[in-house]
């Protein structure tokens, strides 16, 4: 049995990257304001751990971005698709990933993709590779985080 799993993003501004990727790969943020109200009226969380994201209550230190086309659970925002989840932690990013996303967008619109996501707020770190019946460019989000705009 194939297991289900998620990607989790270590960062800085989760929210920031929430947004930039859901952009990037037409993904959506989680709402996570109903879970927080149940979670709340439970008193299971404090006010504390939480903020205020496009006029709705959120979790200060992560967010996530879902599969709009997967089943969405109103109760948690999440959804049974694939999710990258990120999460703040207390160190800056210091050296290149040992792990990365591809977006996959067709060869004859890579360098239209990387100047749309340049706008969102990533830097190109590349120039076009073209190996092997491959061809990308490197580039980072607005954290730096790398990841290949791919054919």
């Amino acid at each position: 049995m194939a297991v289900h799993f998620k990607i989790c993003v270590d960062c800085a501004d989760p929210h920031l990257l929430a947004a930039f990727w859901a952009e990037a790969m037409g993904y959506r943020v989680e709402d996570h304001s109903e879970l927080i109200a149940n979670l709340l009226d439970q008193g299971l969380i404090e006010e504390e751990i939480l903020t205020e994201v496009d006029g709705r209550r959120a979790f200060k230190e992560f967010a996530a971005v879902n599969d709009p086309d997967a089943p969405l659970d109103p109760a948690t925002g999440r959804t049974t698709g694939m999710r990258v989840l990120f999460q703040v932690v207390p160190e800056p990013k210091t050296v290149k990933n040992r792990i990365h996303l591809d977006l996959h967008v067709g060869i004859d619109n890579i360098d239209a993709e990387v100047e749309r996501l340049v706008a969102l707020g990533a830097t190109r770190l590349s120039d076009r590779f073209d190996e092997g019946g491959a061809t990308w460019v490197v580039i980072g989000d607005p954290e730096g985080n790398e990841f290949c705009v791919h054919s």
